[in-house]
This record gives C-alpha cells, sequence and structure tokens, in this order.
C-alpha cells in the first residue's frame, strides 16, 4: 500500500522589524534604530536591516528577549498639557511613566507638550505605520484658540494652505467657532503644523486640543483618562487602514 504523506506547510517568515514590532515591543521605526544600531540579536548572532526572521527565531533587543506574551492592546488617551509623548522614560513627564499601565504601550503620533486631547496608545507596532504614513488622508480633527480676532481672511487662508517647512499645506476644512476659537481639520501631520500656520499669518495658538482621529472622537474622556477601542471602532479602524499605502511616515502636531 502507497501512503501519500502531504507536505508540510511553509513556515511563515517576516522581517525582523515587523517581527519585533508584533510583539509590542516598539513600533516598527523604532525597531529599525535598534538594528541599525547593533542592538538587536537573531538566535544569538547580531542581525542587521532585511533579516527574515520565523517565529522559532528567538530575538534579543538590548540584552531582553522579547515575544508576544499579551493580546494587543488599543487604547484612546486624553493627554493631557504638560505631558511629552515620548517613550523614554528618563524624560520628565514622559507619557509612559504619566499614564503607568500594566503592559507595555507606545504613543502612535504624537502631540506637543503644551498640546492635549486624543491620542492613541498600542502595543501593535504593525498598526502604529499604517495610521501614521503621510499619504493615507486620515483626518484629524482639532479645536484651536489663538490670541487675536479671527477673521474670515484667516479662515480662508488657513482652509487653502500656508507656506511652512519649505512646502504649502494642503487644504483642510476650517470653520470658526467664536471670535478666538476654531475648528480644524487635517489630513497631515507636519511638525507643529497648526501653531506653524497660525504664526505665519500672525496669530499665537493659546490652546490646542485634539478632538478626533479617524473614526474614533475624545468624547468625556478627562485629561488624564483612557478607554479601550469598543469592538466596532477597532473594526473600523482596521478597514480605514487596510489599504495603507507605503510612504514616508507623518509626525503630529
Amino acid at each position: 500500500m502507497v501512503v501519500d504523506f502531504l507536505p508540510l506547510p511553509p513556515v511563515e517568515s517576516k522581517r525582523l522589524n515587523k517581527a519585533i514590532s508584533e510583539t509590542g515591543f516598539c513600533s516598527r521605526r523604532e525597531a529599525d534604530r535598534f538594528i541599525e544600531a547593533g542592538q538587536v540579536r537573531v538566535n544569538g548572532a547580531v542581525a542587521g536591516l532585511g533579516v527574515k526572521v520565523t517565529p522559532d527565531d528567538k530575538i534579543e533587543v538590548n540584552g531582553e528577549m522579547i515575544s508576544k506574551e499579551v493580546p494587543n492592546i488599543y487604547l484612546a488617551f486624553h493627554k493631557p498639557v504638560g505631558i511629552t509623548c515620548t517613550t523614554d522614560t528618563s524624560k520628565k513627564d514622559n507619557i509612559i511613566d504619566y499614564i503607568n499601565f500594566p503592559e507595555r504601550i507606545f504613543p502612535i503620533g504624537r502631540l506637543d507638550k503644551p498640546s492635549e486631547g486624543l491620542i492613541f496608545m498600542t502595543n501593535d507596532g504593525d498598526i502604529v505605520n499604517k495610521i501614521l504614513r503621510a499619504g493615507n488622508n486620515h483626518e484629524k480633527e482639532y479645536i484651536v484658540s489663538v490670541n487675536r480676532k479671527i477673521t474670515q481672511a484667516f479662515i480662508r487662508q488657513m482652509s487653502n494652505g500656508v507656506p511652512i517647512l519649505d512646502t504649502v499645506t494642503k487644504k483642510c476644512r476650517v470653520e470658526r467657532i467664536n471670535d478666538f476659537t476654531f475648528r480644524i481639520i487635517l489630513t497631515q501631520g507636519l511638525n507643529r503644523q497648526i501653531r506653524r500656520m497660525c504664526k505665519h499669518l500672525g496669530y499665537e495658538v493659546t490652546r490646542l486640543k485634539r478632538m478626533r482621529i479617524m473614526n474614533i472622537s475624545l468624547g468625556k474622556l478627562k485629561p488624564g483618562q483612557y478607554r479601550h477601542f469598543s469592538p466596532k471602532e477597532l473594526q473600523e479602524i482596521n478597514r480605514l487602514v487596510a489599504h495603507s499605502i507605503k510612504t514616508k511616515e507623518a509626525s503630529e502636531d
């Protein structure tokens, strides 16, 4: 009797930076920095960029063996004024020590120290890249107060694009709320974008609060509070980033 044996399925391999990010240790971009610095070992040997690994490989970062021990975590966090969006816990008022979450998490993007509002926290390094890539046009909504009376000319100029950082900002939606406050919805994330736009037009931002990222709103979260994404919110996030294009990552306001 002849017995046919089915071939074993191929062992799945993935790039080292992706494998590191999927453990929740850090984002893929940060993983590249660790690799470039020679701080990553695979099965005891120093690994370079572009190396592929399988689930059987043992990965160490700075001497620490890493693996996926907890499920993916997705938090909506109301960052207070004065907190810095860094994972460097040696920095004063860093977001990691402030939130004091029991598992390793990190922020998706950033908000300036003087700004407040919604920021995502996660241990899913793969989703970080998909949300931050500059070409994906994911909306971010802000309420901004300034030191001078808002004019129609200001609203028009902010809407149509302002020259900053050797470029002109994309057209965006801007709505006057009162004499000193406006709402703005961006699909860009240039460094300190709103503050730079206002400064170019002769205004100074006195308060900046991010109210929404994509389909998730700040809601009733008070400064310092966080909540988990609902299953429906996470499903919509995954739908929105399903076809995320591979462009240069954006930095936040």
